[in-house]
């Protein structure tokens, strides 16, 4: 009895400092073979606010931190894409940590450096993460990573919590937990030739490739389908030529509201939010600083921030009406993925009857 308590008590002690569930600490001091594993791996998550060092399963993490969709994502090698990446995200004032270039190439070369070993994925469902899963599991691939030495950590929900927003969310012991649930998957080879062949079609110069992907579905990427469907009606619409994301955001500024109103109006008409405000934001400044604005901000000529004014314009309401089409009125000038979308004239549309790209 005296053994047990003294070892209850570690374990309690253990808690408090590392802010483990009492099962993960337990495991930890018994040496649980699993817990071992994951400790030795590389870990990869979408951010630092999700605190995978407080679950005592992480030694070795990397935050991948890139919005890939948003802005040019072309075919390139590593190093002209990372320069490529770097330009746009500090052009757009998206460089959070004023870490420029060096995050790039940090985060490559550790999971380069890592290739004999194995790798733990933590990612949410949204279409921000499935972009940063196929671009990471491509470059696995690439490093001839064997699929069975990567495991993919993924949910969309999560119980207690009416409107997941992501892993940020959770507490160590919670995320702690989610490598005992169905959220939990080894990688199969079928799973990361599915993941290079996204990241191919998101990359390729025509979105050709894009319905094939939305349609698969697998075990272990079970929300990659979705996500680029979703990714797939950012293209602009063959009634209005908005994107959905435009669309929505025209919509929540039918009535006079703040930048800030918008945004919480439009991500809340997402499936899965998957867009900050600084994106909302950067849409709306396009959106009035337009030909033909659709929007109107005040005050005018800077940047919205969260009390930026916004009025739909006359234009916009016509726009949203259907009864004008946004690129034929004021051209486009915008990257998906690899695809360059420019002029009045765009081949590639979101087909809202079909529900299909045309082109």
């Amino acid at each position: 009895m005296t053994k047990q308590a003294d070892f209850k008590r570690l374990v309690r002690a253990r808690m408090a400092r590392t802010g483990e569930s009492y099962t993960i600490a337990r495991r930890q001091l018994l040496g649980d073979p699993a817990v071992v594993r994951m400790a030795e791996a590389l870990h990869v998550s979408n951010g630092d606010c999700t605190d995978l060092a407080g679950t005592g399963l992480a030694r070795h993490i990397v935050y991948w931190r890139d919005s890939l969709h948003e802005g040019p994502v072309p075919a390139l090698g590593h190093e002209e894409l990372r320069r490529v990446r770097t330009a746009f995200l500090v052009g757009a004032g998206a460089d959070d940590h004023a870490e420029g270039l060096r995050m790039f190439e940090r985060r490559d070369a550790a999971l380069e450096a890592h290739r004999d070993g194995e790798y733990v994925l933590w990612f949410e469902a949204d279409l921000y993460d499935q972009l940063q899963i196929v671009q990471i599991l491509s470059r696995l691939a690439e490093l001839e990573v064997p699929a069975g030495r990567i495991t993919l950590i993924c949910i969309g929900e999560h119980p207690g919590i009416a409107r997941f927003g992501g892993l940020g969310q959770l507490r160590p012991d919670q995320l702690a937990e989610l490598p005992a649930t169905r959220a939990c998957a080894t990688l199969t080879p079928a799973a990361l030739d599915l993941a290079t062949r996204a990241w191919a079609a998101f990359r390729a110069p025509a979105p050709d490739g894009l319905p094939a992907i939305a349609a698969a579905r697998s075990a272990e990427l079970r929300f990659l389908g979705e996500a680029f469907e979703r990714l797939s009606r950012e293209y602009p619409s063959t009634r209005d030529g908005l994107s959905l994301t435009e669309r929505r955001v025209l919509a929540a500024a039918a009535q006079d509201s703040t930048a800030g109103d918008v945004f919480v109006r439009a991500s809340a008409r997402e499936a899965r939010p998957y867009l900050g405000d600084t994106w909302y934001f950067a849409t709306m400044d396009r959106l009035a600083a337009a030909p033909h604005p659709l929007l109107r901000t005040r005050p005018s000529g800077t940047p919205a921030g969260p009390a930026t004014e916004v009025v739909l314009t006359g234009d916009g309401a016509r726009v949203l009406a259907g009864e004008a089409d946004h690129v034929t009125l004021n051209g486009i000038d915008r990257w998906i993925g690899g695809v360059h979308l420019t002029g009045r004239d765009v081949r590639w549309r979101w087909d809202e009857g079909r529900e299909c790209l045309t082109g």
